[in-house]
């Protein structure tokens, strides 16, 4: 949906950064499982991070 027209280029960097911001940290997502892709990341990176196990 279209908010504009901005008065100002603050206006513009402001929204801009709301829609990120919505992008990242509320958007749910179906294919990683209904979380936010923020969300998505955090898991992977934690499983990243823990040494693997051996057989």
């Amino acid at each position: 949906h279209r908010r504009g027209p901005w008065r100002s280029f603050e206006a513009v960097e402001y929204a801009t950064l709301e829609w990120v911001d919505w992008f990242n940290n509320r958007r749910i997502l179906e294919p990683i499982g209904n979380i936010p892709p923020a969300e998505a990341e955090e898991h992977y990176y934690a499983m990243a991070d823990q040494p693997a196990m051996a057989a």
